[in-house]
């Protein structure tokens, strides 16, 4: 390859320049919103009829108003068609994600002792109905079946299913089949984008109603969540990918580079740095990338070279790990992996990412699908404020209260002076002599 790999030493960088390096490429929904309406209203009005026209006319798809489900023989048609090999690993990997799952699983109900007679607590339940969106624009994607759908079912959600755009066969990828059967999900819809948002906010005669829906997407999907949002919790955001390889002046250059080729190669959006105080861990990666370049396809290879060759994605110097480590905490990298003699060193600085990899052993590909803990991970530095999605995005808490005679005594004066003192009559009244008297002392 004949492009520059982009190299940058932050040194010599001023403010602006090093703040140029945290942008990433962000999904504009804007443009697609007046196109998005009209797809949504027609879901509304119009259910599977409109969805099998959207499939027909944005998929290329033949898939009719009466076949928007997939039936069980196309469950047992998608395990004949897949290599029992395939079959097997994602049995493999979807049991450690659901085995990290489980153990990430709260207690289903708390309490604690306030007060003599105060008791307060939590109550743990899943949400009634979650859509797991499976995209399909650039290739099949079962990983996000197994990210998606393991955690519905070990949360106990009632109503999991799974939306994703059909095949020009008019099916569903069998990968995704194969995959949602050993996820525990039997009910997968035919359809994508805009419109697969429409049917799970509105339901239709085939596509049942959900409360949210979760999964990375396009920008219609985000423009029809946007639209949508006082109908469907559209979930936690997931943009285009994007890493930090963060080493010290122990690792492999060489190894090194290949790990941060992995997230580049998702797209010409992404973004995917390398980040050391050692200059020759950065002159080694500069020097291999080129040969990994020529093992990778035509497609995967220039989506990398964008990526590194532009300005979202290189090779940064830095003048010592301490200043390397505050430039992944102002990034807030969705993946980051740590090579380094003792990479656990590191982790207690580490404040803001997605997922933290240690070790030159632990490359981002086993993080997304094969490790266990869920690879949909906050992106666009979402992860100075966000989780990965996990269990937790599929329950809700309910507050408990249990107060006896002995606690009421003790709090009610309280509640008194504080509600007189916002202007609130009936509160005060409900805590006042009048309730002694309603109960007739």
């Amino acid at each position: 390859m004949s492009q520059t790999i982009t190299f940058r030493i932050l040194a010599d960088l001023d403010a602006a320049g090093r703040t140029s390096l945290l942008r990433r490429a962000a999904a504009d929904i804007a443009p697609f919103l007046d196109k998005a309406r009209p797809i949504v209203e027609a879901v509304r009005e119009r259910g599977d009829a409109a969805l099998a026209e959207f499939a027909q006319a944005f998929d290329q798809s033949p898939v009719t108003a009466d076949a928007i489900a997939a039936t069980p023989d196309d469950f047992d048609a998608a395990f004949q068609a897949i290599d029992p090999e395939m079959i097997r690993v994602l049995a493999f990997c979807i049991d450690n994600v659901r085995r990290f799952h489980q153990a990430q699983m709260p207690k289903d109900m708390w309490w604690t002792e306030m007060h003599p007679g105060v008791l307060v607590g939590e109550k743990v339940v899943p949400i009634d109905s979650v859509a797991c969106y499976v995209p399909r624009g650039k290739g099949s994607f079962p990983s996000v079946v197994m990210m998606t759908a393991v955690p519905a079912v070990v949360a106990g959600v009632r109503q999991a299913i799974i939306v994703t755009p059909p095949g020009p066969d008019g099916q569903v990828d069998a990968a995704t089949l194969v995959a949602a059967r050993l996820a525990g999900i039997e009910r997968v819809y035919k359809c994508g984008g805009a419109q697969a948002v429409a049917a799970v906010a509105y339901g239709t005669a085939t596509v049942p109603r959900c409360h949210k829906i979760v999964g990375p997407g396009s920008p219609w999907v985000g423009a029809a969540k946007h639209l949508l949002a006082d109908r469907i919790d559209g979930g936690p955001p997931a943009g285009p990918s994007e890493s930090i390889v963060l080493t010290d002046d122990t690792a492999s250059g060489r190894v090194a580079a290949l790990d941060l080729m992995i997230e580049s190669e998702h797209g010409p959006d992404s973004s995917a740095w390398l980040v050391t105080p050692s200059r020759r861990v950065a002159d080694e990666a500069l020097a291999a990338i080129p040969g990994y370049w020529a093992e990778m396809g035509d497609w995967r290879r220039s989506f990398s070279a964008t990526v590194l060759c532009g300005d979202q994605g290189g090779v940064v110097l830095a003048p010592d790990m301490d200043d390397a480590v505050a430039f992944v905490n102002d990034f807030a990298p969705e993946h980051l992996q740590i090579h380094a003699k003792d990479p656990m060193n590191y982790v207690g600085a580490i404040r803001n990412a997605g997922e933290i990899l240690l070790g030159e052993h632990t490359p981002i590909c086993l993080g997304n699908f094969t490790l266990g803990p869920n690879a949909v991970l906050p992106t666009g530095a979402t992860a100075l404020t966000r989780s990965p999605l996990g269990v937790h995005d599929y329950l809700k808490t309910i507050g408990l209260g249990y107060v006896t005679k002995v606690g009421y005594d003790r709090l009610a004066p309280y509640a008194k002076t504080f509600a007189t003192y916002e202007g609130f009559d009936a509160h005060a009244n409900a805590v006042s002599e009048l309730r002694a008297k309603a109960f007739g002392g």
